[in-house]
């Protein structure tokens, strides 16, 4: 392996061991109040972005920023041939980013402050400068997201989406799984929550992954059995449309599972660095799931208990 990728690689290895961690993210949500929790992670990475936030939803966007920083970082470590893997990963920073200004054009709210990508960035340069729905969706068919339509806020999302873990699973094997899990969780809101077919666009997206059988499903076991049986685990005991978040959680629990894998057994490479994502994204989801409860006053978590 080239010297360029042992150097990324323990950098990966040192970045994540920086984590929270689930036992500490458990303290975290013990805490009586969000301001308490937010005290409690004085020290951590996430410490400079989180000061000063003015409640929740601040703390989420600080905590996402932390996690975009630390790819970024990691990005100035890989050799060249490691950038379609960062730009893979950042894409879910630049689904936002896009989805802030498809609400704007559809009517909505002036968009925040978006995620700063830098060299990470796929189309955001070109779809900032779009006026209308459908001049943002020509100005993605033309770059790596591909034709993802241009229906409404809600459909475009859900393209993005399952476009991105496809892109992150053609460029990194390893996360194949990831893929299948996101798109199997994405399929059963829609046609469950939604009570919707879904979308043309998404459809062709989520075929290659999922197949077409379930399609017809009305209830989440009907969608189950219509599955291919390797992915009727990721919905595995759930029963109603209600206990998604459940199959959610333990989605997450198992990508985390999977990069601690990918960081201990693997030589200096590109699956460590994935491995580090993986890590560092889900201890920042896991964060978030604390600073959640805690602002509820809830004692505990039971999203962290789920992925456990």
């Amino acid at each position: 392996m080239k010297a360029d990728w042992v150097a990324a690689s323990v950098r990966a290895r040192s970045m994540a061991q920086r984590r929270v961690g689930a036992a500490a993210s458990r303290e975290v949500a013990a805490q009586p109040s969000l301001d308490r929790a937010l005290s409690s992670l004085q020290g951590s990475s996430y410490a400079e972005r989180l000061a000063g936030a003015p409640g929740l939803a601040a703390a989420e966007r600080a905590l996402q920023e932390t996690v975009l920083w630390q790819l970024r970082v990691l990005a100035g470590w890989l050799p060249a041939s490691g950038t379609a893997l960062a730009r893979a990963a950042a894409g879910i920073f630049e689904i936002e980013n896009v989805m802030a200004l498809a609400h704007q054009l559809a009517g909505g709210a002036k968009t925040p402050e978006p995620y700063h990508l830098g060299a990470l960035a796929t189309a955001w340069p070109r779809v900032r400068t779009a006026g209308s729905s459908e001049e943002l969706a020509t100005i993605l068919r033309a770059t790596a997201w591909g034709d993802v339509g241009a229906a409404g806020p809600g459909v475009l999302r859900d393209a993005l989406t399952v476009a991105w873990v496809r892109r992150l699973a053609a460029v990194a094997p390893p996360a194949r799984p990831w893929c299948s899990a996101v798109c199997v969780l994405t399929a059963a809101r829609i046609l469950t929550v939604d009570g919707v077919t879904p979308a043309a666009p998404v459809l062709r997206l989520l075929r290659p992954v999922i197949g077409r059988s379930w399609e017809a499903a009305t209830s989440i076991a009907e969608f189950s059995s219509a599955l291919p049986p390797s992915l009727r685990t990721v919905v595995r005991g759930i029963s109603s449309p209600k206990e998604l978040w459940r199959a959610e959680a333990r989605v997450c629990g198992a990508v985390e599972k999977d990069g601690f894998h990918l960081l201990r057994g693997s030589k200096p490479g590109p699956d460590v660095v994935l491995g580090a994502i993986a890590v560092l994204s889900t201890d920042a989801w896991r964060v978030r799931a604390a600073l959640t409860a805690a602002g509820a006053a809830a004692g505990s978590s039971e999203v962290l208990d789920e992925a456990a």
